[in-house]
């Protein structure tokens, strides 16, 4: 038997050597430089239908 998510779960994760936080919740999960508030947004149904990608390429390309 699974727990449902239904609150934001945080974690640290290292990356090369830098810290950042993941944070998954039922909309999706959010990669986030530690000390910065913008980072990587994915949404669930971005992912399962394959566009996960695209997504993080275009939000990429705003935020630069």
């Amino acid at each position: 038997m699974t727990t449902p998510l239904d609150k934001p779960l945080r974690r640290e994760v290292t990356v090369n050597d830098k810290a950042y936080t993941l944070t998954i919740d039922p909309g999706g999960l959010k990669l986030v430089e530690k000390g910065r508030r913008n980072g990587v947004e994915l949404q669930w149904k971005d992912l399962l239908s394959g566009d996960a990608g695209l997504a993080a390429a275009l939000q990429a390309s705003t935020q630069a």
